[in-house]
């Protein structure tokens, strides 16, 4: 509830404005019965045509302002609920750009795309409903009950105490029923986790025969799921049921009273209809209301699930406001590495241990490593997708946690190994890390990065058709693809995370010497485990289990530190013996 108040906030004026008409409609509609009551009652004391023609009349205005309410007050409503429902996707939205990559695996990327996605499409059907179907019921209860002790008391008593029992049994069947929907959310995690696993892995499950055993995964998922639906649908089936009892039981009720009643004369013809008509009004929207109340449990356990998101607090926040002021003359060493410690929140001992290295302006720093040896890592910590737990990362020699994240990934480029592309057109992905780019500058950034003759190879050039991910490209075009967009951005620092791995050793080759003239004003961090991509570097930081064990040039290393030699020594063997 807390959570539709703050978004139902700024859009309280037609909020108001959708109640005012809705209430009018149902205003309108109960009259009508007392109209027609009215109508009947002269037609059987042998009242004027002129009397009744008024009242038909009256009852026709009546109908038609009512019927105008009903339409505009549906109309705003579907307005309201529409933008609220923009209103909290942009607010999972904003907060998921602000989640470290620990903060969404706490949650799970299916759980995120699920809460932004169908949690809000329940959010804003229960919303619509509930203002349209729940929100008119007191009145119309207060109304009709009034209307009803108005024609006889023990008549008002009685669809008095049936109202009271509809409602106790429709609170009762949702308060039990109010877990089973807090299961069924978890439930569609689960199933939305497995059903995308299966469509991202299809190649591996296929390759390795295992349908099999998906699809009783699948199953399994799907059937508990269905479990507990059934469980939850059968209780308010049983609420349409014994509403539908206490309808009828009325309606039998006052035609068994009405007879006595009529022949004492305290009762007349149009009076029976009017009063049924009251109870049934009455009766039909707390049935609509029951309608609404399954989706209740399930929409409040959605804004719940939601409201965790957005109180969430993430792991990486700014600590400034303002950003430090730029350096009249640019540092010569663009990064550094200042006694730097760093364990993972979930993790029992440091995955990297007192780095101390510095990248500097013009020069290419090299980092290598066996596999989990945390090199991957650092690419994090500089770019702030972790914050360190010792020590200080700092750029031009400022922490980079005194500066936004904002202002310090706008002087970074980062290319990771698993190149993504974004649907859309050669030049929009490559535009992604400057709108302003010029097309000339694109393919250039492209030449530099071996990608320009491929690029004009195709029929439409840069402005050829990019499926999402880059699914219509090879493994290494994408990659240089990636590396260009790096380019286009000029940045300070350049961060090639294993970027280099799908490209054969003569693009590698041109590739690292046209980027030494293009990165010459800037400092360059490439993470490789081929040492025929890092030789060259002018330092090279070797890691080994989360420590520094060498830093220095190439041939320095190879004298000098056994673990880079042990690693240069088995390349070189599998090249040989390839």
């Amino acid at each position: 509830m807390k959570l539709i108040m703050r978004f139902l906030k700024p859009h309280r004026k037609l909020f108001i404005v959708t109640v005012l008409l809705l209430i009018l409609d149902v205003v309108g509609a109960l009259f009508i019965p007392t109209l027609s009551a009215e109508m009947l009652n002269m037609g059987t004391s042998g009242s004027s045509f002129s009397e009744l023609l008024n009242t038909g009349v009256q009852m026709a205005a009546v109908s038609l302002l009512s019927g105008a309410c009903a339409i505009l007050g549906g109309y705003t409503c579907a307005v309201l609920s529409a933008r609220i429902g923009k209103d909290i996707r942009m607010a999972i939205y904003e907060k998921s750009l602000k989640l470290s990559v620990f903060d969404f695996r706490q949650f799970g990327t299916a759980s995120i795309t699920t809460r932004t996605v169908s949690d809000i499409n329940t959010i804003q059907m229960a919303l619509s409903s509930t203002i349209q179907m729940i929100l008119p019921v007191p009145v119309i209860c207060v109304i009709a009950l009034a209307l009803c002790f108005y024609l006889d008391v023990q008549m008002g008593l009685i669809l008095l105490i049936a109202v009271f029992i509809v409602l106790l049994l429709a609170w009762g069947i949702m308060y039990s029923a109010a877990p089973l929907f807090k299961r069924l959310q978890k439930l569609l995690d689960r199933m939305s986790t497995v059903l995308l696993e299966n469509l991202t892995g299809v190649r591996v499950v296929r390759a390795f025969n295992n349908e099999n055993r998906e699809e009783n995964r699948m199953s399994t998922a799907f059937a508990a799921y269905a479990e507990t639906s059934i469980k939850a649908n059968r209780r308010f089936a049983n609420l349409d049921g014994i509403s539908f009892f206490f309808i009828n039981l009325f309606v039998v009720i006052v035609y068994w009273l009405s007879g006595g009643k009529i022949a004492g004369g305290n009762f007349q013809i149009g009076d029976i209809t009017a009063t049924i008509s009251y109870a049934m009004m009455v009766m039909f929207f707390l049935m609509m209301a029951q309608m609404v109340i399954l989706t209740l449990p399930r929409a409040l356990e959605c804004c719940d699930r939601i409201q965790e998101v957005l109180d969430h607090s993430p792991e990486i926040q700014d600590l400034v406001t303002e950003n430090p002021e730029e350096p009249a003359d640019r540092k010569e060493n663009v990064l550094e590495f200042r006694d730097v410690s760093f364990r993972f929140a979930d993790a029992e001992e440091n995955t990297l241990n007192h780095l101390n290295f510095s990248c500097r302006r013009g020069e290419t720093t090299a980092i290598i490593a066996g596999t989990g040896s945390g090199k991957s890592t650092v690419a994090s910590l500089i770019l702030r997708f972790h914050d360190v737990t010792e020590g200080q990362v700092c750029l031009n020699g400022t922490d980079v946690r005194d500066m936004t994240q904002s202002f310090l990934r706008d002087h970074l480029a980062y290319v990771q190994q698993k190149a993504w592309l974004f649907s859309g057109t050669i030049a929009s992905n490559l535009r992604y890390s400057r709108k302003d780019a010029a097309d000339e500058e694109l393919m250039h950034a492209a030449d530099v990065a071996q990608a320009g003759d491929f690029i004009r190879s195709l029929p439409d050039g840069l402005n050829s058709f990019v499926a999402q991910g880059g699914t219509n490209f090879s493994g290494g075009q994408k990659q240089r693809l990636s590396i260009a967009r790096a380019l286009v951005k000029k940045p300070e620092l350049y961060i090639f995370d294993d970027s280099f791995s799908a490209l054969d050793f003569k693009t590698d080759a041109a590739l690292r010497k046209a980027l030494a003239e293009e990165t010459k004003d800037a400092a360059v961090l490439i993470i490789a485990q081929r040492v025929s991509t890092i030789r060259h570097a002018h330092q090279i930081v070797v890691l080994h289990e989360g420590e520094m064990v060498g830093l220095g040039t190439h041939e320095e290393l190879i004298e000098n530190c056994p673990v880079y030699r042990e690693i240069y020594e088995s390349q070189t063997k599998e090249a040989q013996e390839a």
